[in-house]
């Protein structure tokens, strides 16, 4: 007899590139998003983040954004989270989540900021300079 699979060995129901409809990368934004880049999301209102309703949440109308926007935004709206870190916390692809976050600054209703180059951060050197400097004050 064939070993049958049963719930959660069966695996996930819905496959990831159907969550971006086989998209690799968002429409709207053209942007990469590094693993580190804080995704926050500003909620002037003030409202908790599992407490709005579907008039005051645009992700829960639209039907061109899946339920996974949603948990991204209610996520992000707790505390700033990397790109890494939504994946984590949502057990998606990085690929997968870069898309629907792009989808969501697109819509801006989220915001990302990027980390600093490290071409552009001072060089170590230039640092012990001004510390021994500071000392010999």
């Amino acid at each position: 007899m064939a070993d049958q699979w049963f719930d959660d060995a069966a695996g996930p129901v819905v496959r990831p590139y159907a969550m971006t409809r086989g998209r690799t990368r968002s429409g709207g934004t053209g942007t990469q998003l590094d693993l580190i880049a804080l995704v926050i999301v500003d909620d002037p209102g003030g409202a908790e983040p599992d407490a709005v309703s579907a008039a005051e949440d645009p992700l829960l109308s639209d039907p061109s954004f899946v339920p996974e926007h949603h948990d991204i935004v209610v996520l992000c709206r707790r505390q700033p989270l990397s790109v890494a870190e939504v994946a984590a916390e949502l057990d998606l692809p990085v690929g997968v989540v870069r898309v629907l976050i792009g989808d969501l600054l697109a819509a801006a209703l989220v915001r990302v900021t990027r980390p600093v180059p490290p071409a552009e951060l001072p060089d170590e050197s230039i640092l012990r300079e001004v510390i021994n400097g500071l000392r010999a004050l």
